[in-house]
């Protein structure tokens, strides 16, 4: 199986490819929002550089969000788009439980909250219990970073924190008695091949936007205050 990962959720755009060898790539393209330009010449440079086609691909991975409203819709359409054309599987997976995923290979253990970054003074958030595997303790919501810091702060439990969510307001989570924090600023590339290779795959894949786009929102807000 040969499995093509798509990750354009946060600031960052990155792709990861699977061979049927097992044999792992992966790169971040960009970190400055610039999904449509290097998306589409991204995946076919890591292609060529593998000696593979388009058509070679068995299954491609896109994460769903949540994330940046703009980058999502730019991944899931190109994922969609390959996946129609080749006729190859679609499998989806979310940002948070990449985060979670990713800071399990590299041996956290215990709980973590992870964060990504939402503008707008808020963030994209989700708690996991990681031990013998990965599980979800709640649901992703949308919370003010402060909010999910006092929680933390008052819970006394130990808890390590992860995402670009936690690198924008580092110093506060910082501050969480009994927290550790570890560096992951884009959802980890890695564990979407790991899980899009053993996913069952969607007929289609459905955005997790938590909350209106930035563009609705502002429209919103002109049109109560003409």
């Amino acid at each position: 199986m040969i499995v093509l990962a798509i990750e354009t959720a946060t600031t960052a755009c990155g792709v990861g490819l699977r061979t049927a060898s097992g044999v792992e790539v992966v790169t971040v393209l960009d970190t400055e929002r610039r999904h449509t330009e290097v998306l589409s010449a991204g995946i076919a440079q890591m292609l060529t550089q593998a000696a593979l086609g388009p058509r070679d691909v068995t299954r491609v991975v896109v994460d769903r969000g949540p994330g940046l409203f703009t980058g999502l819709r730019v991944g899931i359409a190109t994922a969609s788009a390959f996946a129609q054309a080749l006729g190859c599987e679609l499998v989806e997976v979310t940002s948070l439980e990449l985060l979670a995923h990713g800071a399990y290979d590299v041996g956290v253990r215990g709980r973590l909250v992870a964060a990504v970054d939402g503008r707008r003074g808020e963030l994209f958030v989700q708690t996991f219990n990681l031990d013998e595997q990965v599980e979800s303790v709640n649901e992703p919501v949308v919370a003010r970073p402060r909010d999910v810091v006092i929680e933390w702060a008052t819970s006394g439990a130990p808890v390590t924190f992860t995402g670009d969510g936690v690198a924008r307001y580092v110093e506060d989570f910082a501050a969480v008695p009994q927290g550790a924090l570890i560096t992951q600023s884009v959802p980890s590339l890695h564990a979407a091949l790991a899980l899009g290779a053993t996913r069952t795959p969607s007929p289609v894949v459905t955005p997790l936007y938590l909350r209106e786009a930035d563009a609705i929102a502002n429209f919103t807000t002109r049109e109560r205050n003409p």
